[in-house]
């Protein structure tokens, strides 16, 4: 079980200052919502937070990644089996939705599911009842649902990949989650915070902080994995100081990063020796001019075919084509 601290929400930026404002007004409402946002961006702090600030705070918070397992194994996760269904089913099982009764279930990479179970998870919120696979009993639940994906719903649900009706039987509301790129207020609040974290965890006395050097590279990173890719960098720069009397200077961004790493593309530019200006300049700008740039050498790299550069990048198609307008980078690159 989690720790209390581990579940905090870090944040005075005003993108997430409206999250937590808009976490709170539906938190109390016995209703399903939606949570979306890229991948490392809290997703399931969120859900827990809607759950411990609902009126179901001390029935059960129950958890399950949808893209964990197989549609078969997924089924009887989510509603149970009885014994003799399947071949090494000596017992029954109770399923996540009888485990979450009274309580909320969250239902991370919600988008993964199969249709078959879409239908059934529909019945649920509908009339709070549903059957254990290999069984005949009807179950009554009572369950508050809270989903989760980073795959753009809607326009699933217009290519059939999704139900229209279990989407708007979710939908009451949706929170949708700010990237870290979007809330540089908050890079250094997090990684301090990370790093005294880490600190502690490595038996050391103090944490002397970030040198400017590493401020500013910590600063200009453009975070494609978000806050779980901060947290990383800094507990890996805080385990790598050999001084510690020193504030930290190195901060590596990727750790595959080697002169003999196989495969790897020559002249490829290491994030960590990216030389900084001495003087003032726009920091969102130039975010931007990063992004933009590892856009175009993602797609150089993939011969412009638009789906393999998302999943070249950690992201869904819909992801791509959202920076590629945001960008003007939409001509010329293949569907």
């Amino acid at each position: 079980m989690r720790k209390p601290q581990d579940q905090q929400l870090i944040g005075e930026s005003p993108a997430i200052l409206e999250v937590l404002e808009h976490v709170s007004r539906v938190a109390p409402l016995n209703r399903p919502v939606l949570v979306i946002g890229e991948r490392g961006t809290g997703k399931e702090l969120i859900a827990a937070r809607i759950h411990f600030l609902s009126g179901r705070w001390d029935h059960p918070f129950i958890k399950m990644n949808c893209a964990a397992l197989a549609e078969s194994l997924l089924e009887t996760e989510l509603f149970g089996h009885e014994a003799g269904s399947f071949t090494g089913a000596a017992k029954r099982r109770l399923g996540r939705f009888e485990l979450a009764n009274k309580g909320s279930l969250f239902l991370d990479e919600l988008s993964s599911t199969s249709s078959g179970v879409q239908e059934k998870i529909l019945r649920v919120i509908e009339y709070g009842e549903f059957e254990r696979v290999g069984g005949n009993e009807t179950i009554r639940t009572d369950v508050r649902i809270i989903g989760a994906t980073n795959d753009d719903l809607p326009m699933l649900a217009q290519q059939g990949k999704f139900r229209a009706d279990l989407l708007d039987r979710l939908a009451f509301d949706v929170i949708t989650l700010p990237p870290l790129r979007e809330r540089p207020e908050d890079i250094m609040t997090l990684a301090e915070h990370f790093a005294v974290k880490m600190t502690g965890e490595l038996g050391k006395d103090i944490f002397n902080g970030f040198s400017e050097q590493a401020r500013d590279a910590l600063l200009a990173f453009p975070w494609p994995g978000n806050v779980r890719e901060l947290k990383n960098v800094v507990e890996r720069a805080i385990y790598r100081c050999q001084d510690d009397e020193q504030a930290i200077t190195d901060i590596v961004f990727d750790p595959f990063e080697s002169p003999w790493r196989p495969g790897a593309a020559s002249g490829e530019e290491n994030p960590a020796s990216i030389q900084l200006p001495d003087k003032p300049y726009d920091l969102k700008q130039s975010i931007q001019e990063e992004e933009v740039r590892r856009i175009k050498n993602a797609l150089e790299q993939c011969r412009f075919n638009q789906k393999k550069t998302a999943e070249f990048l950690g992201m869904t198609y819909h992801q791509l084509r959202g920076y590629l307008r945001k960008y003007d980078l939409t001509d010329s690159v293949a569907q």
